[in-house]
């Protein structure tokens, strides 16, 4: 019995390709991802007879994984005496001589996302005061956020349509090969 090696490349490009995605997306998917940006920084001259300046800037921490993060830390090089945590979660502040400090997040489920609020005055600034956001996996990637319109579900899905149809045909291309070749 001959069986056409088009059929079997036919075959075997989409299915490979299917079983490569899926393999993919698990290894990917699969782990806590900590994200940070920061939020806000702004300063106000207060209206007293003194026309106090008053620095603030917030930190948002997010799980973009599939998995919990662990003690999840914020070190500060200085840590202000007004923090606020938004929303109100779980959380202790451990607090050094020098100033610096660090807080610590137990637990950040998939997809949570946190933002710390800081209040200070001058001459401290928002640059002096966070210096990185770390949990057990590692250290969080620091993202430049910048607000963009979210694409619909049908451009998503069409995306990975023509994602899928291409992976097809280079696999089909590469198992015709590897037949030919042998």
């Amino acid at each position: 019995m001959f069986i056409d090696p088009d059929v079997i490349a036919k075959i075997a490009g989409p299915t490979l390709s299917l079983v490569l995605g899926a393999v993919l997306k698990k290894y990917t998917e699969a782990r806590s991802r900590v994200v940070s940006f920061l939020g806000h920084v702004s300063a106000f001259t207060l209206q007293d007879e003194q026309h106090t300046v008053v620095h603030t800037h917030s930190v948002v921490v997010r799980n973009a994984g599939r998995r919990a993060a662990r003690n999840v830390r914020l070190t500060h090089g200085v840590l202000p005496p007004n923090v606020t945590i938004y929303p109100p979660v779980q959380h202790s502040i451990e607090r050094n001589s020098d100033g610096s400090g660090e807080i610590v997040l137990p637990v950040l489920v998939p997809k949570e996302q946190v933002t710390v609020s800081y209040l200070y005055f001058p001459p401290l600034l928002w640059n002096q005061i966070n210096n990185n956001t770390k949990s057990d996996e590692g250290f969080a990637k620091i993202i430049n956020v910048m607000p963009v319109p979210r694409p619909s579900k049908g451009v998503i899905a069409a995306v990975w349509l023509l994602a899928f149809i291409g992976a097809s045909f280079v696999l089909y291309w590469l198992v015709r090969l590897a037949i030919y070749a042998l």
